[in-house]
């Protein structure tokens, strides 16, 4: 095992494994000893419900029995595979060969389907039915965790299902975002603006947003919004998505609407994260999987 730094470790948990077996089967065969021909079993002085006393006789045969098999069975499997310090056993089994072999032999019976499509382009694989199996199977194990089965995400997760894109929704942003992942960043104004600050702040977003409003701190806030968001949502407020700086005109809201939410978000600020999968999924699979969200909103 990698993680003992010393062979002392390695000992230390190898005669503790077999003094462990072997302590079993002596309490074993003390505990199943047949008494001698005329000799009383004895009480061992628990009674209950007055006369329901515990006696000291020896285990039935084939449930002692059954206790040396699982004795037996262990010291087996400790001479078979790693369990003894470093000892790896007579069959060199490991978790990770194991994971090799299996990764092997999906790659043997799926690569040539994974290859055709990979040859073919991203809007040709969302129109084939086989593939957007495929690619909703790889969606649902490794991206339905957080946008949710339907793709349609929740509460801090965007809706892969609409014609919104904070980072861009073509082929090849798609699969960049897959790939290398997004990190995308909304820094906390609030020491900046102060609380009343972000509360005209809030109003003004909740004005291009077309939602009601307070006229007057709207105003107020515009002049805050043009010195501290303009830079990363435009000064229109229609986003970039160079920056994954969403649109906050339209009515699309990742972490939710209103001006709570939207004071919160001014005040404390979001860190979205989106994790890096190409190394994980491999080429292949990244195209099966930026043809299927792609597809998404697309293929109709």
């Amino acid at each position: 095992m990698s993680d003992f730094v010393h062979d002392f470790w390695s000992w230390y948990v190898a005669v503790i494994s077999i003094v462990s077996i072997l302590a079993c089967a002596v309490l074993l065969w003390t505990l199943s000893v047949k008494r001698s021909p005329g000799q009383k079993a004895e009480i061992t002085g628990h009674v209950w419900d007055g006369d329901l006393a515990e006696y000291n006789n020896p285990m039935p045969r084939w449930w002692m029995w059954l206790f040396y098999i699982t004795i037996v069975f262990g010291a087996i499997y400790l001479v078979l595979y790693p369990g003894l310090g470093t000892w790896s056993g007579t069959l060199n089994w490991t978790s990770a060969g194991r994971y090799d072999a299996e990764m092997a032999r999906a790659d043997e019976r799926f690569g040539p389907i994974f290859e055709k499509y990979a040859a073919m382009d991203v809007k040709e694989v969302a129109a084939d039915p086989q593939a957007r199996e495929i690619g909703q199977r790889l969606f649902l194990n490794y991206c339905s965790q957080c946008h949710a089965s339907d793709a349609r995400g929740s509460r801090g997760f965007p809706n892969l299902a609409d014609d919104n894109w904070n980072w861009g929704g073509d082929p090849e942003a798609i699969r960049t975002t897959i790939v290398d992942g997004r990190q995308g960043v909304m820094p906390a104004l609030g020491a900046v603006l102060s609380e009343e600050g972000v509360k005209d702040t809030a109003q003004y977003v909740l004005s291009i947003a077309g939602m009601t409003h307070d006229n007057l701190r709207a105003a107020r806030g515009a002049e805050h919004f043009q010195t501290q968001c303009a830079v990363c949502h435009g000064a229109d407020g229609t986003g970039n998505q160079q920056l994954g700086a969403p649109d906050l005109t339209d009515d699309v809201w990742i972490y939710g609407r209103g001006e709570t939410t939207i004071m919160e978000t001014i005040r404390r600020g979001r860190h979205g994260v989106m994790p890096p999968w190409g190394e994980f999924l491999g080429d292949e699979k990244v195209h099966m999987l930026t043809a299927y969200v792609w597809g998404l909103s697309n293929a109709r």
